[in-house]
């Protein structure tokens, strides 16, 4: 065991040096105000593939294309309004993170709160009813739950 001990302690020491030969990332843009544009953008499409993510914290090869995309039309000049009209017109309003409420994202946007809706009525229409049922109605327990269960 001594040895191990003495191996471990070795690989700690170790480890510090190699850390410093470690370099920095190198920068995906020459300039830093257009990336910080690009990381703006992107966090506001959806990964197509990941679909719980967005474009700038997916790793999926979709979405790193459509980041070098979005940098490519940064670069001629594009605005952000207009790179993400381009998105939605190549993709539709699913590419948007927080689509638009219109006509056919309604149910997008209001179908949860329906389905609430439609559960808790459900509830309160089987609650009503069970209440309008006497005792003799309900089905009786098999074994009451204080009695030692039987081997089948």
């Amino acid at each position: 065991m001594n040895s191990v001990h003495r191996l471990l302690l070795a690989a700690l020491l170790v480890l510090p040096a190699f850390a410093a030969w470690a370099k920095d990332a190198a920068p995906a843009a020459a300039d830093p105000a257009l990336e910080a544009r690009m990381v703006e953008i992107t966090s506001e499409l959806r990964c197509l593939v990941c679909q719980n993510q967005t474009i700038a914290d997916s790793h999926a090869d979709l979405a790193v294309d459509l980041r070098e995309e979005v940098r490519e039309l940064l670069h001629t000049g594009q605005s952000k309004q207009q790179i993400l009209d381009y998105m939605t017109v190549r993709y539709g309003d699913f590419v948007l993170y927080r689509p638009p409420v219109k006509a056919t994202t309604w149910l997008l946007w209001f179908g949860p709160l329906l389905l609430l809706v439609g559960g808790l009525a459900g509830l309160a229409l089987v609650l009503r009813h069970r209440s309008r049922l006497s005792a003799d109605q309900f089905e009786p327990d098999d074994e009451p739950d204080d009695a030692p269960a039987s081997a089948p």
